[in-house]
C-alpha cells in the first residue's frame, strides 16, 4: 500500500512557483538583484504603411526611447531585406542600457520588437505605445528578468 492512498488532505510538498510582491522595474533592476528586462512584443494586423515606412519606423524609435527614458547611442538602423515571407524592414538602435531591435513583416503585417536594458522600464508602456504606433489590431508581449 503506498502511504498517499490515505492521505486525503494532506499538504504535499510542490515545486510550483509562490508569488512574489510585485516590484517595480526600477526596484527589481538594480545593483545586487536583476541584471536588466527584456520585453518582446509581437504587433498582428498592423498598418501596412506603417511598417512599410522606414522614417515611421525611425520616428518610433526616437519616441520610444524618449517615453521610457533611454538614451540612444548612435544612429538607428533600418535597412529593408529578405524575400517572400521574411521581406521587411529590420531595425537596431543602441541604447546606453543595451538596445532596441525589431522586424518587421511585410507577408504578414506583424511586428516584432525586442527591448533589453539594464535600466528599469514598464514593458505594458512599451507594448500598449508600440500597438497605437503601428496600428496594430493585436498585441502580446513576453517578459523576462535578466540575471
Amino acid at each position: 500500500m503506498n502511504a498517499l492512498d490515505n492521505a486525503e488532505g494532506a499538504v504535499l510538498p510542490t515545486m510550483a512557483p509562490t508569488s512574489a510582491p510585485v516590484e517595480s522595474p526600477e526596484e527589481l533592476i538594480r545593483e545586487g538583484k536583476a541584471w536588466g528586462l527584456s520585453t518582446a512584443v509581437d504587433l498582428h494586423d498592423c498598418r501596412p504603411a506603417a511598417i512599410r515606412d522606414r522614417d515611421h519606423i525611425e520616428a518610433y524609435v526616437i519616441a520610444l526611447c524618449e517615453l521610457i527614458g533611454m538614451k540612444r547611442f548612435g544612429e538607428c538602423q533600418i535597412v529593408h531585406f529578405g524575400k517572400g515571407r521574411v521581406a521587411g524592414y529590420s531595425m537596431l538602435q543602441l541604447i546606453e542600457t543595451s538596445l532596441i531591435s525589431g522586424h518587421f513583416a511585410n507577408d504578414t503585417n506583424r511586428a516584432y520588437l525586442d527591448i533589453f536594458s539594464c535600466k528599469g522600464y514598464d514593458p505594458a508602456v512599451v507594448e500598449e505605445f508600440s500597438r497605437k504606433f503601428f496600428g496594430a489590431r493585436s498585441s502580446a508581449s513576453a517578459i523576462t528578468v535578466r540575471y
